[in-house]
């Protein structure tokens, strides 16, 4: 079942979230199985080592975790995530496409892939969905 009929409506839901909003995070495309959100990468997400900050990735990630899963089913939360930093990004924009990999009466199974401009695969992000 998909929940958002176009993706102007799932923006108009997702950019309440304020904060994945504020630092950037925009929703790209949104099909029935996939979602990929972006984020161009500016000083304000960087450490003190020039570097990405982590937080800044997961939540790049999460954000598309959450956008897919609800449009699986609404409401959906999550139950349990996992995330594993593969590369520090060299590019200026980060990617995360995140795909249904199961869909269950009560819970579902989304894997989130970011990379970042230059092709480079960034970080690997896995949620349960939990259906309320």
């Amino acid at each position: 079942m998909v929940n958002f009929d176009t993706l102007e409506s799932a923006r108009e839901f997702f950019y309440k979230d304020k904060f994945a909003v504020n630092i950037g995070i925009t929703l790209d495309e949104l099909t029935e199985n996939e979602a990929i959100c972006s984020l161009e990468v500016t000083d304000d997400h960087k450490n003190a080592y020039g570097g990405v900050m982590g937080g800044v990735i997961f939540t790049l990630a999460d954000f598309a975790f959450a956008v897919l899963s609800n449009q699986i089913h609404q409401l959906t939360v999550a139950q349990q995530v996992d995330i594993h930093y593969l590369s520090a990004p060299k590019g200026n924009k980060l990617i995360a496409k995140a795909t249904c990999r199961k869909s269950g009466r009560t819970s579902s199974i989304v894997n989130v892939d970011v990379s970042d401009d230059s092709g480079r695969d960034i970080a690997q992000f896995i949620g349960t969905g939990f259906k309320l």
